[in-house]
Parts: structure tokens; sequence; C-alpha cells
């Protein structure tokens, strides 16, 4: 078959010493730059985007993905004011993120128990 191996996608070349993310600042706006994130699809590139864009003191942000075989996202950002870096911004969403999924990740928990509690007397009673 004429197909990629699957682990490229998502496993860093450490022989190439490829980075998970290079950032390089725009040559004509001062407060705006550019994240190539490694190995990563739209699902990361839009939540990082919609979260981004939560955030007042950021102007513009946008991503491409170049090509499905390609795995990397391009990601633009232009804060409002030149006090505030796109790296900044970034790492507060990031952050911001991380919050939210270990709050999910404990309201699933405290859910699943509840439910194994209330249909624990039920396991069993046929036998």
């Amino acid at each position: 078959m004429n197909a990629p191996e699957r682990a490229l996608s998502f496993l860093l070349d450490e022989d190439s010493n490829e980075q998970k993310i290079t950032y390089s600042a725009d040559t004509k706006v001062s407060n705006a730059g550019t994240f190539t994130i490694n190995k990563e699809d739209h699902t990361v590139a839009n939540l990082l985007r919609m979260q981004l864009l939560r955030d007042p003191s950021v102007r513009f942000v946008g991503y491409i993905h170049p090509h499905p075989l390609i795995h990397r996202i391009d990601l633009k950002i232009q804060t409002a004011s030149s006090t505030v870096a796109p790296i900044d911004v970034l790492q507060s969403a990031t952050e911001d993120l991380a919050g939210e999924t270990d709050h999910l990740i404990t309201q699933m928990t405290e859910a699943i128990n509840k439910w194994k509690k209330e249909n624990q007397s039920g396991i069993g009673q046929f036998n």
C-alpha cells in the first residue's frame, strides 16, 4: 500500500531534532507572529484559535493546515497592542485550555462514580 507510516503523523523525529513548536515574528507587524506546530491537525488548531479569540488582547488569529499528508499547522496571532506579545497570549490560552480539560475530567469522573453508586445495587441480583 502506498501510504505513509501512521506513527509519522504524531511522533516527532528525534533523529532530525524536530521541535514541537517554533515561533517566527512577523517582519511587518510588531505585535504579530506565526507559530509552527508540528504533528498536529485541525483538532488542536481550532481549539487554540477559539480560545485565543476569547482573549480581548488578541486582534487576529487564524491557522492553516497546508495539506492532509503534512502533519503541521501554522498559527498566526496578532495582538491588539504592542505591549502584549503573541507568545504570552498563546501561553495563556494553553493554560486556560489545560484548566478546562482538568475541570472536564473531574466532572466526568464524578458523574461516572455517581452512576456506579446508583446502579451498583442492581448488579448481581439475578445470580
